[in-house]
């Protein structure tokens, strides 16, 4: 469990110092983000049995909040660092969505980001608008505060609406029935192969 706790935590923020160059990591230099996460974690084991009867809609909310914080403090501190609107929104993605991939592959789960969510979508959209309000010369708390707005606002739609991205699979139709009679009955129809598109059927309250 501390595990999980540890990597959902800071393993987003790590790649990215990694990726950035940044050395030592930021919680080599502040372990306070370790101290939170153990504190955290002893807290979780001890009101399991309460924690376990919140609402199912709790930890998604609270994940929504933690997904809008974490985008913002890594474009922003990939844009404190020189780089590229561009990268910046890459990097601040990968600290919002990293962690929780590789604690869902850990779980050998198969992690939010690859499934149809609107996950990584409303992390790319809050970092867009970070960079474009910097770029503008906005006061930072502004930018902060409208980043957050944005990937909060869509990530929270998308718990409530079950919004969902459009998945496409390759799927098998089967063969058409032919009345052509020219067509010798000795002759085999084969399935077709195609891409389509697959709509998730929304979930009635």
């Amino acid at each position: 469990m501390l595990v999980l706790a540890a990597v959902t935590g800071i393993g987003g923020g790590t790649l990215r110092d990694l990726v950035l160059g940044v050395r030592p990591v930021f919680w080599v230099t502040d372990p306070t983000y370790l101290w939170v996460i153990m504190a955290t974690v002893g807290v979780s084991l001890v009101g399991f049995h309460y924690i376990h009867r919140l609402s199912r809609g709790f930890l998604p909310v609270a994940d929504a909040f933690g997904l809008a914080l974490f985008t913002v403090i890594g474009t922003h501190k990939a844009l404190m660092l020189g780089t590229s609107g561009v990268v910046a929104v890459l990097m601040g993605m990968m600290t919002g969505v990293a962690g929780g991939m590789i604690r869902d592959v850990l779980a050998q789960r198969v992690p939010m980001v690859l499934r149809e969510e609107v996950y990584a979508t409303a992390a790319i959209a809050g970092g867009t608008v970070y960079v474009l309000l910097h770029s503008l010369g906005a006061p930072v708390m502004l930018a902060i505060g409208a980043a957050l707005l944005v990937t909060l606002s869509l990530r929270l739609a998308a718990i409530h609406w079950h919004l969902a991205l459009p998945v496409f699979a390759w799927v098998t139709l089967p063969p058409k029935p032919t009345d052509d009679a020219t067509t010798p009955l000795s002759t085999p129809q084969k399935a077709k192969e195609r891409v389509r598109m697959i709509r998730r059927e929304r979930n009635k309250r």
